[in-house]
């Protein structure tokens, strides 16, 4: 697992591939994702140590001309944050607890408001929805006790308010269990 990720959003397809190839050519990173998203907008997430990561986005933003929407660098990245972002992670039954659900209008911003909420608190990220079939939003989702989850979505909403894209962070006690069926 690397110990920081970058990532650029960008509105434009044909920039997105150059922006990727500036990231590549800048540092030793690894390429995590490139790709497409929802809206005509195109994502590019490299990881790596952290001042090769702070390099590559660098590189990145100076070859994006006007198109960038967001970008981030997350130093010393919470491990929950990979299971979670590809759907890997399963509940047992006796995990399911409070849920929490923050939602924000750029990819970059839920990503880092996804690894403050894994810092912030004692809980389970168990889904971090990217831009697909969203209209290029974000959203994550997790559980644990009522306290738990609150420290956790206000820790997540805090850092997408600040930047401004904050859309709903929502903190549900007693969830019907319904709400997790896909989940468990």
């Amino acid at each position: 697992m690397p110990k920081a990720i970058g990532m650029i959003e960008l509105s434009s397809i044909a920039l997105g591939y150059q922006v990727e190839d500036a990231m590549l050519k800048a540092a030793a990173v690894d390429l995590l994702v490139a790709r497409t998203i929802c809206s005509g907008k195109y994502i590019v997430i490299v990881g790596g140590e952290v001042a090769d990561v702070n390099s590559s986005v660098e590189a990145g933003l100076g070859a994006a001309l006007d198109s960038i929407i967001d970008h981030m660098v997350i130093p010393n990245v919470h491990e929950s944050l990979f299971p979670a972002l590809s759907s890997s992670v399963t509940l047992a039954p006796g995990q399911i607890q409070a849920l929490g659900i923050v939602e924000t209008f750029t990819v970059s911003s839920i990503l880092e408001a996804a690894d403050a909420a894994a810092k912030a608190a004692d809980v389970v990220l168990f889904r971090i929805h990217i831009a697909m079939a969203v209209g290029g939003k974000g959203f994550l989702l997790l559980t644990g006790e009522v306290a738990a989850v609150r420290a956790a979505v206000e820790a997540a909403s805090a850092i997408a308010r600040e930047r401004g894209v904050l859309v709903a962070p929502v903190v549900i006690p007693g969830p019907r269990q319904e709400l997790f069926a896909e989940y468990i």
